[in-house]
C-alpha cells in the first residue's frame, strides 16, 4: 500500500473489514490510552495425536508462544479458546498434556471463564506467566467441527472477506452473456448498491491472473481491448479502483496494493479503460471443440497429482505420484500459495483454503512430501522446494488438502429440495425448461444421490431415498425425469444419463419421487491390504463341517451337487482388517428393525452384502466368487486417542468409528473364497468393500483391494496386494498382465 495516501488506506481498512486481524477473532476497536500497550494475542492447536479441530491450546503473547495449565480448566475456558480460534465453540477439554508436552512458557493458570466473554484476557486467572505448573499439565480444547462465518486465518480466506470485497467478470459480448462460465469481461468490484470499474491504467498479467484465480480459471489470455475501448466511450462508467499492483501469487485482489477514487470518479481514468480480463477454463469446465480436445489430451496423460475425499469439484486431500505410488502431503508448513499452485495444476482457480489436519480425511501408504514451500508462480507441485520425510516425521492424520476456486455454473439453480426437515434433506426437484418436476426413483442409488449433494453444495449423500410420501410438502406433482444412471462423478445430475421426453417409470406419483439426505461428512472404508497378504492360506474343510456355511451361501454353486457330508471343499482363507478413516462414522443402511437373525451364526446380518470376494484370471474372467454378509460391524480396536462405540453383542448398535477398525479373522466362517473348482495358474485375488454402494462414502474408488496370486493346486502364493488406485496406470497395466511366479521365494 506504499502508493496509497492517508486517507485512500483508512478508506482500504474499512473496505476490508478487518483482513488483518490477529486470530482473536475479537472486533476491532479503537485503540484506547490504557490498552495500547497490550500485546496481540494470537492461539493455535497443536500435539499430537489429534485432529483439525483439537489440540493442546497454546496462546502467543509478549512475542512468545506458551501454554496454558489445567487447573481448574473448565468447558467454559474451552468455549472462549475455541471462538478465538475461529470454532463456533466446544465439545470438551483435556488436561494431563493428552496431546503431549509443550514447550516455553506456561502463560496462564488457575483460568475462570463464565464461557461468554470475547476474549481470554476478560476471564479471571493468577496474571500472565505467573504459575505453579510443570507442562505435564498442559491443557487441550476439543471444539466444533464448524467455522464462525468471516473469521480470519492466516489459511483461510473466508467468503465474509469476499462478500466485503466482491468481484465478477461482466460479459458484454452478446453471446458470452448467455453462457457459463463467464471467461471474459469487464473487472467490477461490489461497491455500496452497485458494482463499479477498475481503471486499467498500469494494468498487466499479474493482474489478469489473480482476478482469473478468483473466478475458479488457472490462467489468463491476452484480450482484445479495441472492442471494449468502444464499449467503454458509449457506457458511463464508474471506477472505483486504480494503481492495482499484484505480483500474481495472491488468492485474492484485496491482497494486492491499489489506490481508491475519490470524488468525482466517473471521469478519473485518463486512459479511459476498465480493466478487462480474459481467462483459460481448466478442463473440467472447458467448452467448444479445442477445448475439449485439450481435455482428452489431459485425461490420456497420467496425472502425479489428484484430489481425493472433496465433495465438491476442486477440493480434497492432496495426493502426489512418486516411483509410481500414490501418497500424501504432510500438512507441515502448508499454507494457501502451496495450495494454488496444486489448484492451478489441477484446472482450477487459486486456493480459497488450505487444509491442515487430515481435513479431508486420512489418506493411505506413503505420505510423500513434507514442508512443501511454493512461491506461487511454479507451474507444478513438483516444481517447490519441499522435504522428503521420514517415518516419524508425519503421520497420516496430519494430511494436506485444498479446497479451490472454481468456475460460476450455476448448476445449483436447475434443481431444489423440497419437504425436508432441514436443508439438507428432501425431494429432489428438476428444472426442465421453464418447469419444475421430479425425479423418478426406478434405480436411484447412492451414485445419483452423491450427484445431487455436489450440485446443490451440501456434502456427500448420506441416503438415497426412493419412497418420499412423508416429504409431500410442494405442489409439483409431474414427474419430468427418469432412467437417471450417474458414475458419481458429475457436476450436474443433467450430465448423468437418464431417459430423453419419453419418461418410464414403474410407479409414478410424489410417493415414488427420488429423495436423498446430505451431509457435510461421510466415512471412508479401506481394507489393510498386508494383513491379506500376511494371512492366505489354503484349507481343505471336510463338509461335515460346513452345514452352516453351506445355508449362509458361503459356497460356490457346485457344492449342491456334493456327496454330503462326505468330501470336503478347498478354501482360500485369510484375515480382513477394515479401517475407517473418513470423517463419520460408518453405519449399515438398514435400521436395526430389519436387520436379520442368523440362527446358525447366532447374530444379526446388519447388510446384505458387505463385502465381495473374487479370484480373477488376468484379463479379469472371475473364476471363483464369495460374498460376506456383515456378520456384524463394530469397533474390534482404535487408534490411541479414540474411544469404541460400536459393539455387536446383546442386539448392540453396529458400526465403524472413525478411527477404528473391524477385524474379521481368517479362521471365522464364510470369511473364505471356495476355490475347489479353480485350476492350477496366476490369477488376481480382488476384495471389494461395499460394493452395491449401500452406504456412504467419501471416496468409492479405494475400496477395492488386488493382489497377484499363484496357485500351483496344492498351495497358494499371495503378494503385491495393494488398494486398487494407489499405483500409477503404468504400474496398474503390469500387474493386471502380471505373468506368473517362476520359482517358489516365500518358505
Amino acid at each position: 500500500m506504499g502508493r496509497c495516501s492517508t486517507r485512500a488506506w483508512q478508506e482500504l481498512l474499512v473496505l476490508l473489514g478487518g483482513l488483518w486481524m490477529w486470530g482473536s477473532g475479537a472486533q476491532p476497536t479503537a485503540p484506547s490510552p490504557t490498552r495500547s500497550s497490550v500485546p496481540p494475542l494470537k492461539f493455535r492447536l497443536a500435539g499430537y495425536p489429534r485432529k483439525h479441530n483439537e489440540g493442546r491450546i497454546e496462546v502467543f503473547y509478549n512475542e512468545e508462544w506458551g501454554t496454558i495449565c489445567d487447573d481448574d480448566f473448565t468447558l467454559a475456558n474451552a468455549q472462549v479458546l475455541c471462538r478465538q480460534l475461529g470454532f463456533v465453540g466446544a465439545t470438551g477439554w483435556a488436561h494431563s498434556a493428552k496431546y503431549g508436552k509443550g514447550v516455553g512458557r506456561i502463560w496462564l493458570d488457575n483460568v475462570n471463564c463464565g464461557g461468554n466473554e470475547k476474549s481470554i484476557r476478560d476471564c479471571k486467572h493468577r496474571g500472565w506467566g505467573n504459575s505453579d505448573c510443570s507442562h505435564e499439565e498442559d491443557a487441550g480444547v476439543v471444539c466444533k467441527d464448524e467455522r464462525i462465518p468471516g473469521f480470519k486465518d492466516s489459511n483461510v480466506i473466508e467468503t465474509e472477506q469476499s462478500h466485503v470485497e466482491e468481484v465478477r467478470l461482466r460479459a458484454v459480448v452478446s453471446g458470452a452473456r448467455r453462457r457459463l462460465p463467464v471467461t471474459e469481461g469487464i473487472v467490477e468490484v461490489r461497491y455500496k448498491d452497485g458494482w463499479a470499474q477498475i481503471c486499467d491504467e498500469g494494468w498487466d498479467s499479474k493482474n489478469s491472473r489473480v482476478i482469473c484465480g478468483m473466478m475458479g480459471f488457472p490462467t489468463e489470455k491476452k484480450v482484445n481491448r479495441n472492442f471494449y475501448k468502444l464499449f467503454a466511450e458509449r457506457q458511463q462508467l464508474n471506477y472505483r479502483l486504480h494503481s492495482v499492483s499484484c505480483t500474481g501469487t495472491e488468492v485474492h485482489i484485496s491482497m494486492c496494493t491499489f489506490q481508491f477514487y475519490r470524488g468525482n470518479s466517473s471521469a478519473a481514468c485518463s486512459t479511459g479503460m476498465p480493466a478487462v480480463v480474459s481467462c483459460l477454463p481448466g478442463p473440467l469446465f472447458a467448452t467448444g471443440s479445442t477445448q475439449k480436445k485439450k481435455q482428452r489430451q489431459q485425461q490420456q496423460s497420467q496425472p502425479r497429482i489428484r484430489l481425493k475425499g472433496g465433495a465438491k469439484a476442486g477440493e480434497g486431500r492432496v495426493e502426489v505420484l512418486k516411483n509410481n505410488e500414490w501418497g500424501t502431503i504432510c500438512d507441515d508448513r502448508w499454507n494457501l500459495l502451496s495450495a494454488s499452485v496444486v489448484c492451478r495444476e489441477l484446472g482450477f482457480g487459486s486456493a480459497k483454503e488450505a487444509l491442515t489436519g487430515a481435513r479431508m480425511g486420512q489418506g493411505t501408504g506413503p505420505i510423500h512430501l513434507n514442508e512443501v514451500q511454493c512461491l506461487g508462480t511454479e507451474k507444478s507441485l513438483w516444481s517447490c522446494p519441499f522435504k522428503n520425510i521420514t517415518q516419524e516425521d508425519c503421520k497420516h492424520s496430519e494430511d494436506a488438502a485444498v479446497r479451490c476456486n472454481i468456475p460460476y455454473m450455476g448448476y445449483e439453480n436447475l434443481i431444489r429440495l423440497a419437504g425436508g426437515r432441514t436443508e439438507f434433506e428432501g425431494r429432489v426437484e428438476v428444472k426442465r425448461g421453464s418447469k419444475w418436476g421430479t425425479v423418478c426413483s426406478d434405480g436411484w442409488t447412492t451414485k445419483e444421490a452423491m450427484v445431487v449433494c455436489r450440485q446443490l453444495g451440501l456434502g456427500y449423500s448420506l441416503h438415497a431415498v426412493t419412497e418420499t410420501w412423508y416429504w409431500d410438502a410442494s405442489n409439483v406433482t409431474e414427474m419430468v425425469l427418469s432412467g437417471v444412471k450417474c458414475a458419481g462423478h458429475e457436476l450436474s445430475l443433467s450430465h448423468c444419463q437418464h431417459h430423453g421426453s419419453s419418461l418410464n417409470c414403474r410407479n409414478t406419483g410424489t410417493r415414488f419421487a427420488a429423495g436423498v439426505i446430505c451431509s457435510e461428512t461421510a466415512s471412508d472404508l479401506l481394507l489393510h491390504a498386508p494383513l491379506v497378504q500376511e494371512t492366505a492360506y489354503i484349507e481343505d474343510r471336510p463338509l461335515h463341517m460346513l452345514y452352516c456355511a453351506a445355508e449362509e451361501n458361503c459356497l460356490s454353486s457346485s457344492a449342491r451337487h456334493a456327496n454330503w457330508p462326505y468330501g470336503h471343499r478347498r478354501l482360500l482363507r485369510f484375515s480382513s482388517q477394515i479401517h475407517n478413516n473418513g470423517r463419520a462414522d460408518f453405519r449399515p443402511k438398514a435400521g436395526r428393525h430389519s436387520w436379520v437373525w442368523h440362527e446358525c451364526h447366532r447374530h444379526y446380518h446388519s447388510m446384505d452384502i458387505f463385502t465381495h470376494y473374487d479370484i480373477l484370471t488376468p484379463n479379469g474372467t472371475k473364476v471363483a466368487e464369495g460374498h460376506k454378509a456383515s456378520f456384524c460391524l463394530e469397533d474390534t480396536e482404535c487408534e490411541e486417542d479414540v474411544a469404541k462405540r460400536y459393539e455387536c453383542a446383546n442386539f448392540g448398535e453396529q458400526g465403524i468409528t472413525v478411527g477404528c477398525w473391524d477385524l474379521y479373522r481368517h479362521d471365522i466362517d464364510c470369511q473364505w473364497i471356495d476355490i475347489t473348482d479353480v485350476k492350477p495358474g496366476n490369477y488376481i485375488l480382488q476384495v471389494v468393500i461395499n460394493p452395491n454402494f449401500e452406504v456412504a462414502e467419501s471416496d468409492f474408488t479405494n475400496n477395492a483391494m488386488k493382489c497377484n496370486c499363484k496357485y500351483d493346486g496344492h498351495r497358494i502364493w499371495v503378494h503385491s496386494c495393494h488398494i486398487g488406485d494407489a499405483l500409477s496406470e503404468e504400474a496398474s497395466k503390469r500387474f493386471e498382465q502380471y505373468p506368473g511366479q517362476l520359482n517358489n521365494q516365500i518358505s
